[in-house]
């Protein structure tokens, strides 16, 4: 049977309307905004568990993007960055080596915080306590230039304690690694540093809520990657990113 003129005219414009339809629809992976490239991230070393995490949760969010991230003491990673480190974000342990590189990351914004311990192996073989008892045992401690290197040198100054270090380290991981190893009886490092480990236990001494050390993150001005630098800012400070935080012990901003 022979259709009506009109019919076959009308069905064909539908049909040159749908195909021009579907071409002018982007495919879901050229979609406008999507993020790709790497994001170099360099992180204070007592953020690497839950940065871990974070890169992971990112990376979903954003499949065209991969994070690569650098954990060492924030003063080494400051003086990386100053030396022109290709960087694209910089997290720190504390303000202070924030500013040593205001110039390449003018605006940074306080994620977390974070307190001391002490940590001493499985069973407190040293029997410590206090902050007193690091004067009688090996004790490790992070060299005074890095962040927990200050903050312990506060806390131990707060309490009238005096301690002359067995050595010290360059970041909290190298302490913390040296009093897992049975290598010291105890040693300072953060309260995270501690969470879910079986081969070391912290002791809370006093004063510690009077040291705060405040965790600063910047995307460089110089960025290679600026637009992603910018989204992986914005996601550690999004609820998502505080939740990462937080299960790993760190404090609120």
């Amino acid at each position: 049977m022979r259709r009506p003129a009109a019919v076959l005219a009308l069905f064909g414009a539908v049909v040159v309307l749908a195909a021009a339809c579907a071409a002018q629809t982007p495919a879901p992976a050229a979609s406008a905004g999507a993020l790709s490239g790497t994001v170099e991230v360099s992180a204070a070393a007592s953020l690497q568990r839950s940065f871990n995490e974070i890169a992971r949760a990112f990376e979903a969010e954003h499949p065209g993007v991969t994070v690569q991230t650098v954990y060492d003491g924030s003063s080494t990673l400051a003086t990386q960055i100053g030396e022109g480190a290709p960087v694209d974000v910089f997290a720190s342990a504390d303000e202070k080596n924030m500013a040593k590189v205001a110039a390449q990351a003018p605006d940074p914004r306080v994620f977390a915080g974070n307190t001391l311990v002490i940590a001493v192996p499985t069973g407190n073989p040293g029997g410590v306590a206090t902050l007193a008892d690091l004067a009688r045992v090996t004790t490790v401690l992070c060299a005074p230039e890095v962040p927990c290197g200050a903050a312990s040198a506060t806390l131990l100054g707060n309490a009238g304690v005096g301690v002359t270090p067995a050595s010290v380290e360059q970041n909290v991981t190298a302490v913390l690694t040296k009093v897992a190893a049975g290598e010291a009886d105890a040693g300072l490092v953060y309260a995270t540093d501690v969470v879910g480990r079986a081969d070391v236990e912290a002791v809370v001494p006093a004063g510690a809520d009077a040291v705060v050390n405040r965790y600063p993150i910047a995307a460089l001005a110089d960025a290679p990657n600026p637009i992603a630098a910018e989204a992986y800012v914005d996601f550690v400070l999004s609820a998502g990113g505080q939740a990462i935080l937080a299960d790993a012990g760190f404090r609120a901003p």
